[in-house]
């Protein structure tokens, strides 16, 4: 990895699951610099208003206020200044049709929040050790979701 600070955007409106997240980032070895929104508009609204200094990671509910997930990949993925930005949605929604929909929309990988302090680690550490390369192009799809609630 990179030895260059990171810089992680998350959008939840769950004030509890970004704190977990942050508490999460602290026990990991990497030098990260994170950000918060809590609904879509402010999401879309900071990364248009920051398209010099996107994230390198965004990790993004789907199930937010004034403007979901789904919504807020859509706009991302239509953007020239934005499509190429890695997107990992963090959700709840076990739904194999509305994850479906989410590979065919161009999100990079799909985590089900993890149900413990340990697994949230894990995913995330297994999220930022991705190479650059890897973070180019879109796994397979039997590929894009990232579980450890099995």
């Amino acid at each position: 990895m990179n030895s260059s600070q990171l810089h992680l955007l998350m959008a939840d409106d769950d004030e509890e699951d970004c704190l977990m997240f942050q508490e999460a980032l602290q026990e990991i070895t990497v030098t990260a610099k994170f950000t918060k929104v809590y609904d879509g508009e402010k999401l879309v609204q900071w990364l248009t208003q920051t398209p010099d200094n996107l994230p390198d990671f965004l990790f993004l509910d789907l199930n937010m206020p004034r403007k979901n997930g789904h919504e807020c990949l859509e706009e991302i993925k239509k953007s020239p200044q934005l499509q190429s930005l890695f997107v990992i949605i963090f959700s709840t929604t076990v739904d194999t049709l509305n994850i479906d929909k989410l590979y065919e929309a161009g999100a990079n990988y799909y985590i089900q929040k993890p149900n413990s302090f340990t697994k949230l680690i894990r995913i995330i550490e297994q999220i930022l050790n991705l190479s650059e390369e890897e973070r180019r192009i879109q796994p397979l799809k039997e590929n894009f979701v990232l579980s450890f609630n099995g």
